[in-house]
């Protein structure tokens, strides 16, 4: 056979192969060109261009796409947990999300990225991560205009904008987004951390902290600035070091007009205008905005300082305040000053310092309106308005108690 006909031969084959899979698959999708062989198939597949949900959860009212996809979750009101895991005995409410977890004892990572060899314990978490190669974000917000490169995230995302936190914890009643933000936080009440690092013991509550953990001993820093070289472990730690760079501050405070370069700050700052301390002391009725500094200040009625510094032996009631003090042992000044060259062992004094250089004096007295670059100054200036002199003598007290005796 020659040439010619060979290739009039296989032209022909391929031909008929593609006959034959129009006729097995007769149904063809106009908007992605997908083709299916049953009706059925065709109508399930066009609801995710419709997004058409035709089944809908009759406790909660939350719709699905497909039956099987509300069959598991009506498994999650009934609380069936029917999976359970040989190794450590956690129960499931899906035969998949056992299998998922399984991985976590064996450490199979059977998905594997084709681009850079790496390897993931689920499919969905490889299609996460294939979309950074391709940086595709089909997925776009109506109402901010924002990407994304998954539904899903586009789904949670809405919630930011229509004020929706359908997962809500069942010991305090507070509502979340997002199911694994729910997840975190139940772990708060229940103290459990299964995940832990081999290497040096310490455990987390969520296995992508123990993930970042474990850059510590690998000394893996993939993330690299451009600009200064620097690296980073983890992908917000360089978006928030660029900012150093750009000066860019994203979140505004609606009441003052001050601006942040993160959400936690502004978080945080918020809460100087309201005002609100809804955490008392049971001993001695202070209040406090948050838990963590209700939870130090306890620690001063108990007498208890359990962090000890190996160093010197001298104890500390709050572990920022042994790390803080462990800088003095070492003499490090990380945190540098681009104007003036000067070196501190925190942040927090650098942002401080700045200020001699900005002008910036964000603490003003309501009474006189003078301003100050810190709230320490603030606080001693306000004693000039109100006559207090907390610090006594004790040498003239003890005189004068002497007098009173004879």
């Amino acid at each position: 056979m020659g040439y010619r006909a060979r290739a009039i031969f296989r032209n022909t084959t391929h031909l008929n192969a593609l006959r034959t899979d129009e006729a097995k698959k007769p149904f063809s999708c106009l908007s992605c060109g997908k083709k299916f062989p049953k009706r059925s198939s065709f109508k399930i597949h066009m609801r995710t261009h419709t997004g058409e949900k035709p089944f809908s959860c009759e406790t909660c009212g939350k719709s699905f796409g497909y039956k099987s996809s509300y069959k598991l979750h009506r498994s999650i009101h009934a609380g069936e947990k029917p999976f359970s895991c040989e190794t450590c005995g956690k129960r499931f409410p899906h035969k998949q999300s056992l299998a998922s977890h399984m991985t976590t004892h064996t450490g199979e990572k059977p998905f594997s990225c084709e681009t850079c060899g790496k390897g993931f314990t689920a499919k969905w978490r490889l299609k996460i991560h294939m979309s950074m190669h391709t940086g595709e974000k089909p997925f776009s917000c109506r109402n901010c205009g924002k990407s994304f490169r998954l539904k899903s995230f586009l789904k949670n995302h809405m919630r930011i904008h229509t004020g929706e936190k359908p997962f809500s914890c069942v010991t305090c009643g507070k509502g979340f987004t997002a199911k694994w933000r729910l997840k975190i936080h139940m772990s708060m009440h229940t103290g459990e951390k299964p995940f832990l690092c081999r290497n040096c013991g310490k455990s987390f509550k969520i296995k992508s902290h123990l993930n970042v953990h474990m850059r510590i001993h690998k000394v893996e820093k993939p993330f690299s600035c451009e600009i200064c070289g620097k690296s980073f472990t983890q992908k917000n730690h360089i978006v928030r070091h660029m900012q150093h760079h750009t000066g860019e501050k994203h979140f505004s405070c609606g009441i003052c007009g001050k601006s942040f370069t993160q959400k936690s700050l502004i978080v945080q700052h918020m809460k100087h205008h309201t005002d609100k301390k809804p955490l008392s002391c049971g001993i001695c009725g202070k209040s406090f905005k948050r838990k963590g500094t209700l939870t130090r200040h306890m620690i001063i009625h108990t007498d208890e300082n359990p962090f000890k510094c190996e160093t010197c032996g001298k104890s500390f009631v709050a572990k920022s305040h042994l790390a803080r003090h462990l800088e003095t042992h070492t003499g490090k000044k990380p945190f540098t000053c681009v104007t003036c060259g000067k070196g501190f062992r925190k942040k927090d004094y650098l942002n401080i310092h700045m200020r001699i250089h900005t002008g910036e004096k964000p603490f003003k007295c309501d009474t006189c309106a003078k301003c100050f670059t810190q709230k320490t100054h603030l606080i001693v200036h306000m004693r000039t308005h109100t006559g207090e002199k907390p610090f006594k003598c004790e040498t003239c007290t003890q005189k004068e108690q002497d007098n009173q005796q004879t």
